[in-house]
């Protein structure tokens, strides 16, 4: 086994203990269900992520997924560069949210109208207020396992069965907003029809994941998008489709060009910023009129429509419209990793699942296929964390939780999928 230093790591996770809750600002970097200690990176380039102890790895999270042209991306870089010349902020209107929002009108299906943002979990809490304000009424039906954000609507889960009112999934969360949340089970569109039945006429919004993204990658089935859209539109309920992971990654106009299904609200970030804090939603012209300051529904951001998250999000968008054969690409390297890692699991004799669509891949250490929320968390197991660390003395960087996607990059070479497969053979074999 291959052993690497991650002293300056510890260090550095020692002192920010002291100042940052788990010394961390978003839980899952803090490698809770992985162990070890959290690697802190000090630069990136292309594929590849550098640590602060030296350490090389092959970047398989990219930041969650916008680096889809890889970390530094030349031309973002010299637009960002250029831009921030002129300062990096100025709570004004700039040409480039024109820009910016024609662009993504243009890319996007359906989509007559936007509103820039500063983070998925920001453009999901306003597409759901837009949603409760152009209906008038008040709740709303997510999924089991679908994460939007920690917004208090969303962080809710289910009881003894699907009718059953939701409860607070964090303190802090109250009551009273999570009686407005019905759970539905991913994938399972009869859950959704019993608890459309039992509060009809009450619902202002169903809002999904086209492809599950946190909980491994979930696909949806066969028909589950389509019978969604036809509930909806049959209950006069807006189907908002959270598109923070799928949106620009699995085709230029993200999951909805990807499965031919029109959603009345969008929601989006990560790529379309290129990395930096950016999220947006939009959607139908009548809905989005709803918006201030042309209609009642307040929202409001001093950062929204950043000139530098505009700038660096512009450029990645462009290149991807302008290559659609990155897609390709992206599909044929996920692939190969797909084929090279099922061949050494079947020698393994290890219970597994590897689940993919487009760029993203997660593997499930569990017998069975990984439909929905139940089904994922069979593969919340030991094999998962000892996998993640040998992965990583292996200098591979996997998402650290066994409910996270794998989400590939432009810059991944056949040589670095090659490298990959080799470490996950090195991985398998300290296994049992």
């Amino acid at each position: 086994m291959k052993n690497i230093s991650l002293e300056r790591s510890k260090k550095l996770f020692q002192q920010a203990q002291k100042v940052m809750p788990g010394g961390v600002n978003s839980p899952v970097r803090a490698f809770t269900s992985v162990g070890g200690t959290p690697v802190f990176i000090r630069k990136a380039k292309g594929a590849i992520l550098t640590d602060e102890d030296g350490n090389e790895y092959l970047d398989y999270f990219n930041s969650w997924g916008p680096m889809i042209l890889g970390h530094a991306y030349p031309p973002m870089v010299a637009a960002v560069r250029e831009r921030i010349e002129d300062s990096s902020s100025f709570g004004a209107p700039t040409e480039l949210e024109i820009e910016m929002a024609e662009l993504v009108c243009e890319m996007v299906p359906g989509m007559d109208m936007v509103r820039m943002v500063n983070s998925g979990t920001e453009a999901c809490m306003s597409a759901i207020r837009l949603a409760r304000g152009y209906t008038g009424k008040d709740k709303i039906v997510k999924f089991a396992g679908n994460y939007h954000g920690h917004g208090d609507t969303f962080l809710i889960k289910a009881g003894s069965g699907a009718l059953t009112l939701g409860l607070p999934n964090s303190p802090g969360v109250t009551s009273g907003t999570a009686q407005n949340t019905l759970l539905a089970n991913f994938n399972d569109l009869a859950s959704v029809r019993e608890i459309v039945a039992a509060n009809r006429g009450e619902i202002a919004a169903l809002i999904v994941e086209p492809v599950a993204g946190n909980m491994g990658c979930i696909p949806p089935q066969e028909g589950f998008l389509q019978g969604l859209r036809d509930i909806c539109t049959a209950e006069g309920i807006l189907l908002i489709f959270d598109e923070v992971m799928t949106g620009f990654r699995l085709a230029p106009g993200g999951a909805q060009e990807r499965f031919g299904i029109t959603a009345d609200l969008v929601c989006m970030g990560k790529i379309i910023g290129g990395g930096m804090p950016v999220g947006a939603y939009g959607g139908k012209r009548e809905i989005m009129s709803q918006v201030a300051p042309t209609g009642p529904v307040y929202q409001a951001g001093t950062l929204s429509g950043n000139p530098i998250a505009m700038i660096s999000g512009l450029t990645q968008l462009k290149a991807l419209k302008k290559d659609p054969a990155i897609y390709d690409r992206l599909e044929q390297k996920t692939e190969r990793l797909h084929e090279g890692m099922d061949a050494l699991l079947r020698k393994s004799g290890l219970p597994y699942q590897i689940n993919r669509i487009g760029s993203m891949i997660s593997l499930h250490f569990c017998p069975d296929p990984v439909v929905d929320y139940e089904s994922a968390a069979q593969g919340n197991n030991d094999y998962f964390p000892h996998f993640f660390q040998q992965m990583l003395n292996h200098g591979v960087f996997l998402p650290p939780s066994a409910f996270e996607t794998w989400f590939l990059s432009d810059a991944l070479t056949d040589a670095h999928i090659a490298q990959t497969l080799e470490a996950v053979a090195a991985s398998l074999e300290t296994m049992d």
